[in-house]
Parts: C-alpha cells; sequence; structure tokens
C-alpha cells in the first residue's frame, strides 16, 4: 500500500466571493498536486462562501451559485487529488454547514456538521440544521472520516467517526482568533487524536473578516496526541503531511512545525491580519489616522504601516492650544521614522468658530466637557473630510479600556471605519508598543513613557478621571470577559468605589460603543457580535 500525501490548505476566502472562493481552491488543488504531488487536499470550513457568511445565507440565489461553484470544480480540479472543501448547502428541505468530497470529477458524498455552535460569535443555529451521520472516504487504501470545526469540541461526533471505520480523523475549520486561542485549540487536538487512537489533521482559514481574524496554525496530531506538522500562524500556504502504513496503520511522519512565539507578537500578528484585510477587501486606497503624540495613536500607525506600507498610510497632527509640544515633536518623529505621509491642521480656528457660533446658546453656563468634546468633534470633520477626498478610511485609535468606560467622543475620535486596537486592553497597548520596538523602531520612547492623556484640558490626564490601567483593565478582564458581579470583584481585592466606578461607567456608555467603529476581535469576548446587552435597561449592578 503506497504512502499518501495530504496537503493543508491554509487559505483566506473573501465573504460572498463564491467564483472567486472557487478558483482559489481550484488554484490550490493544482500548485499542492505540482509542488508536494498531493493525493488529499484539505480545505477550511465553508471556504466557498467564505466564514461566516451570516445572513448571505438566506439570499434566494445562495444555493444556485454554490451548485455552480460545485459543479465547475468538478470540471477543472486536476484528476487523481481527492478534494475536501466547505461550503453550505439545502437539502431535504434544510440548510446544512457540509464538508464535500470530489474525486475525479464526481462528487463521492457530503458531510453535515454535527456540533453548532451558539455562544461568542458563533451563531450557527440561527441558520444550520445539525447533522447526526458520520461520513467516511475511502481513497487509497485510507478511510477518512470527515468532521467540522465545532464537532471535534464536542466528544460525540469524533467518536463516531471513529466508530464508523475512520483510520484518520479530517476537521475543516474556520476557528477565530483570541488570545491564548492557538495554545487551547492544540491542547484540544492533542485529547481528542489521543482519546481516539486515530491522527487528526486540523485545517483552520487565515486572514481578517469584519471584527473576526483567523490564525491558521493547521496541524497534524498522531494517535497519540504527538504534534507532527504545523503550518505557519498568519501566513496563507500549502502545508503538506506524509502520511505511511505501518502495521495497519496511518501513521503521519513528523515535518515541519510552526515555532512558538512570544504572545505580544501573535497579538500584534492579529491587528496586522485584520486591518490589511479589512482594508484591502474593502477596496480602500489606505488609511487616515490622528496622531496625537499619544501610545493609542502611535501603536495604531505602526500597525497600519505594517499592514499596508507606509505610502498607503497618512498621519495628520490636530493640535489645539493644550496640545503639548512634547506631543507635537513625537508624532513628527514618529510620522517621519516610518515614512508615512504627515501633516499638520490646527484646530484652533474651527473651534474658536463653533464657540462663537454657540455663545448665545451656551449663556450663563460653566465651562464642561461640552468644550472638550468639541476640539475631538473638529478634528472628526477634518479626518472625514480628507476620507471623503482622497479614498483614505478612517482608522480611530481608541483601547478597548477607553471603549469600555466611555472615554472617548461621539463623532469625535470615535468617528471612522475601523479600528485595529479596539479590543486591546491600555497595559496591553504598553506591551505591544514596546514588542514592537524590538523588531524595529517604530514609536518614540518618550510616547511610551509619558503618563497617558487625551490633552483636551490643561494639565489633564487619564488618571483624573480614571483609576490606573492596571486597576482599571484588571476589572474590566473580570466584568466584561469574566461577568462577574460587582459585588464578586470586590470580594476579589478590588475597591469598593472603583468597582461600582467602572461597572456603571461600562453599563452606562453601551450606546456609545453600537455606534463606534467595528475592530479586531482578540479577546475572548470583544465588543460586538460576542458581547451584547440592551442599550435601554433598568438592571442595577450589585450582587
Amino acid at each position: 500500500m503506497q504512502d499518501l500525501t495530504l496537503v493543508m490548505a491554509q487559505l483566506d476566502p473573501l465573504v460572498g466571493d463564491i467564483p472567486g472562493n472557487t478558483d482559489r481552491a481550484i488554484e490550490a488543488v493544482r500548485e499542492a498536486r505540482i509542488e508536494h504531488g498531493a493525493d488529499i487536499v484539505v480545505l477550511p470550513e465553508l471556504f466557498l462562501t467564505g466564514y461566516p457568511p451570516e445572513d448571505l445565507l438566506l439570499r434566494p440565489a445562495m444555493e444556485s451559485r454554490l451548485r455552480h461553484a460545485r459543479t465547475r470544480m468538478a470540471e477543472k480540479v486536476v484528476r487523481d487529488v481527492l478534494v475536501i472543501v466547505g461550503y453550505p448547502g439545502r437539502r431535504e428541505g434544510h440548510l446544512w454547514n457540509l464538508a464535500g468530497a470530489l474525486y475525479n470529477g464526481e462528487w463521492l458524498g457530503e458531510y453535515a456538521k454535527q456540533a453548532l455552535p451558539n455562544y461568542q460569535v458563533f451563531d450557527e443555529q440561527r441558520y444550520f440544521a445539525a447533522g447526526t451521520q458520520p461520513l467516511v472516504i475511502d481513497h487509497k487504501g485510507a478511510k477518512l472520516g470527515l468532521l467540522i470545526c465545532e464537532d471535534i469540541w464536542d466528544e460525540a461526533p469524533v467518536r463516531q467517526a471513529r466508530d464508523a471505520g475512520a483510520d484518520i480523523l479530517i476537521s475543516l475549520n474556520a476557528s477565530p482568533f483570541h488570545q491564548d486561542k492557538p495554545e487551547e485549540r492544540l491542547r484540544l487536538l492533542k485529547e481528542r487524536a489521543a482519546e481516539a487512537a486515530r491522527p487528526l489533521v486540523y485545517v483552520n482559514m487565515i486572514g481578517g473578516q469584519d471584527e473576526l481574524v483567523f490564525d491558521g496554525g493547521s496541524a497534524c496530531v498522531d494517535a497519540r496526541g504527538e504534534l507532527c506538522v504545523q503550518a505557519p500562524h498568519w501566513a496563507v500556504g500549502l502545508m503538506p503531511v506524509q502520511f505511511v502504513h505501518q502495521k495497519g496503520e496511518w501513521v503521519p511522519r513528523p515535518g515541519e512545525t510552526d515555532p512558538e512565539v512570544a504572545p505580544e507578537e501573535n497579538l500584534y500578528c492579529a491587528l496586522v491580519t485584520g486591518l490589511r484585510d479589512y482594508v484591502n477587501k474593502s477596496g480602500f486606497e489606505g488609511v487616515v489616522l490622528g496622531l496625537s503624540g499619544g501610545i493609542d495613536s502611535a501603536l495604531s500607525l505602526a500597525i497600519a504601516v505594517d499592514a499596508l506600507g507606509p505610502q498607503r498610510v497618512q498621519a495628520v497632527m490636530m493640535p489645539y492650544r493644550y496640545t503639548a509640544d512634547i506631543s507635537k515633536e513625537d508624532a513628527a518623529e514618529q510620522a517621519k521614522l516610518l515614512g508615512v505621509g504627515y501633516e499638520v491642521l490646527p484646530i484652533e480656528p474651527m473651534v474658536e468658530a463653533f464657540m462663537e457660533t454657540l455663545a448665545e446658546s451656551f449663556a450663563g453656563t460653566e465651562r464642561d466637557t461640552t468644550e472638550e468634546n468639541l476640539q475631538s468633534r473638529c478634528r472628526g470633520v477634518l479626518l472625514m473630510a480628507i476620507s471623503n477626498k482622497k479614498g483614505l478610511m478612517v482608522l480611530t485609535t481608541g483601547n478597548k479600556s477607553e471603549m469600555a468606560v466611555g472615554y472617548a467622543t461621539l463623532y469625535g475620535d470615535m468617528v471612522g471605519g475601523y479600528n485595529a486596537i479596539k479590543d486591546v486592553y491600555k497595559t496591553w497597548v504598553y506591551r505591544l508598543a514596546r514588542w514592537r520596538n524590538t523588531q524595529s523602531p517604530a514609536i518614540p520612547q518618550r510616547v511610551i513613557e509619558r503618563p497617558p492623556s487625551a490633552e483636551l484640558a490643561p494639565d489633564q490626564q487619564d488618571s483624573d478621571s480614571l483609576p490606573d490601567y492596571d486597576v482599571l483593565d484588571a476589572i474590566l478582564v473580570r466584568y466584561i470577559e469574566g461577568d462577574m458581579s460587582a459585588e464578586a470583584i470586590i470580594e476579589a481585592g478590588f475597591a469598593r468605589d472603583d468597582v461600582y466606578k467602572v461597572v456603571k461607567l461600562v453599563d452606562r456608555c453601551e450606546y456609545k460603543r453600537r455606534q463606534a467603529p467595528v475592530g479586531v476581535r482578540v479577546t475572548p469576548r470583544g465588543f460586538g457580535r460576542d458581547r451584547r446587552y440592551p442599550i435601554v435597561n433598568g438592571w442595577q449592578p450589585g450582587e
């Protein structure tokens, strides 16, 4: 019995582009055959539509377009290669999340995903019916048991495939990244393979889709749960796995594996990938952002340059009377360091014009945050004007800590199309900035060392309004991602006043976050798809 070469096709589809994704699949199989002598090529979950297709699945033309795509694949895919690819399909009055097997122009069978996730960012029970039956494909003497993503998080489908006679388990996946997810995923693969006593091939998607980002890391684990082959994270590519038949079993040979990297590097790559794909897939020429001389916009600028290149990034300093000289100096230094387009547009004339117009309306009132917000809104107007004129998407720069407590201005610094650091806590902003500077100079050291300030009032610092970020972020993680009550957080050792102040701000500012740009989701629970709280409600924090 001959050896088998299975190729994991770790690719980046575009949601809704069924013809383009079909072309990508056909070309990937051709390359896998030529470059690696592939006997089997496995593509990710729902590859032909991209993931997640959401309510595109309800479009009347969806099924006809997929039939055409499958017919085209049957005609165009090179011969003598078994292709396993994911797509949705309406069968017997139900919509299923399917893995289809194609060989020599004939579709041999379809496996319907059994475990449909309905938590965090996943909403599959809205669309799909759950499968109940295993599918094992016999190819060149190897029995291949098909699974789809969540199936391996549930023991039953894995056990069912094994009991149906599978020699090798193959899982198609669209598993989005969040911090610690790659390690969690690999632990699970090892456990499932060892439990089933079968090698397990795990093929994951790569790339960004709206707020989700997929990290790849496709892998093969042997029947003992040992990692044999792993594709790189954050890179499109074809990764071969060689299977040999020994003593009645199919055994994967050890091959390339992706070395472990620092958590800062993994997170930074997620932010770069998410921004790059959002801009490119949306068809923008590039991005423009306000560069304030502060840490958040500095990190955002570095991410934008790494994602798009300096020629596609424009930075704008918009000083007012409270803008410190060192902020102007640091912004100019970073723009020069990274080679981006840079201009200075003072906003004082705009602010004064607005204040003059509003003088009668504001008569008899005290100065408050209204005047601060007006500065921010003037900046937003300028950035949007540049966006409209030059076809550049406005990149906003607020971090998760700020967005959580509403430390941002609607129609001001929240104006924009995307936010690369929306799901990054302030403490991680500093960690990422320091890490990025270890790769090459990107952020002036003084920006990292200065106390953070919005610079909307004289001598203003973030600590005037908020707890120190170490404390704030620790409370936020417990409240947002851990769903801990205020009293439970207090019991964990935090000051009562701090906790109640923070949780009330989080609850009160839901309306702001609903109007904020989307951004890369990198924590287990970001603001957006997987945290859905009512804007108007009477819930009181407490136990």
